[in-house]
């Protein structure tokens, strides 16, 4: 595959690939696969996309925080990601994190990123083979430059006014007991509860066995949390799990953003108002 040629043409760049495609072109040679959670083993010659380091903003007290577009280059630069690059992005619990890591390079403007439905366990239930992590040479530097994030992020004070003025559904993808605030949140010193006006669309509702469930399945339980049309605000506990609803949102055609902060800012002891059970609603009927 070639710059030039159809290969970052969007329509052979689906937002997912399965386990046989990457086998039969695992040795092309301008293939990335990115693993975003590394386990004890990989797909021969992925590279890790690292969201728990450089992949985010070490300096915020936020976690995950969003890199800014200077850090971001430099991280995809020095896993050799090129622009012509065809990058296939994928995570051991088999879809978590690796839509985080395909919206970030979409966003930031790289023509080509799919995810791998299914994950490691898709890739290893398939019979096709591991290799143990090591210390792999780094590769040769990439090109691709990124662009900032911009308007695809919405920052608290805007989930704030879309919440008051209903202008957005603001969709939660933690679990509904973390929503609820009956179950306790995994990061020290959050409030448990949700967003006052916000709709609970739990990432694992969307999956089936790690990989995504079929296309009218998708559509039902997505318009039955946010409607028929109107844009989208996906958040979660840390920015990672909501980019699973943004990919579901893209594969229906619907606009959607994202609350890079989500529970992990507005949980802040200091944060806006709190709202427990279901006062706000778990779900909505289709428009």
């Amino acid at each position: 595959m070639t710059a030039s040629g159809p290969a970052n043409d969007s329509r052979t760049c689906p937002p997912t690939v399965d386990v046989s495609w990457l086998a039969e072109h695992l040795d092309d040679p301008d293939l990335i696969v990115l693993d975003t959670a590394a386990g004890d083993v990989r797909i021969p010659g992925a590279r890790r996309f690292d969201l728990d380091g450089v992949m985010s903003d070490a300096d915020s007290p936020i976690a995950h925080t969003l890199p800014s577009a200077v850090a971001f280059t430099e991280a995809c630069q020095a896993l050799g990601i090129h622009r012509r690059s065809r990058v296939v992005v994928y995570d051991p619990r088999g879809i978590f994190s690796s839509p985080r890591a395909r919206w970030m390079l979409i966003t930031a403007g790289h023509p080509c990123v799919s995810i791998l439905d299914g994950g490691l366990p898709a890739w290893i239930a398939a019979g096709h083979a591991t290799e143990p992590w090591d210390e792999s040479p780094s590769p040769t530097p990439g090109d691709f430059v990124a662009q900032p994030f911009g308007s695809a992020v919405v920052p608290r004070d805007e989930v704030e006014r879309v919440l008051e003025d209903g202008s957005a559904t603001v969709l939660d993808a933690r679990s509904r007991g973390r929503f609820a605030g009956i179950e306790p949140e995994p990061r020290e010193g959050l409030r448990p509860g949700h967003m006052p006006g916000s709709v609970n669309l739990p990432f694992t509702e969307l999956l089936d066995d790690g990989r995504l469930r079929p296309l009218p399945e998708l559509r039902a339980r997505f318009e039955e949390a946010a409607g028929t049309d109107g844009p989208v605000v996906v958040s979660c506990g840390s920015g990672v799990t909501a980019c699973v609803i943004g990919l579901v949102a893209e594969l229906l055609d619907r606009p959607v953003r994202l609350y890079d902060g989500s529970w992990s800012e507005w949980g802040l002891p200091d944060g806006p108002p709190v709202a427990r059970g279901e006062e706000a609603g778990v779900t909505r009927s289709p428009e």
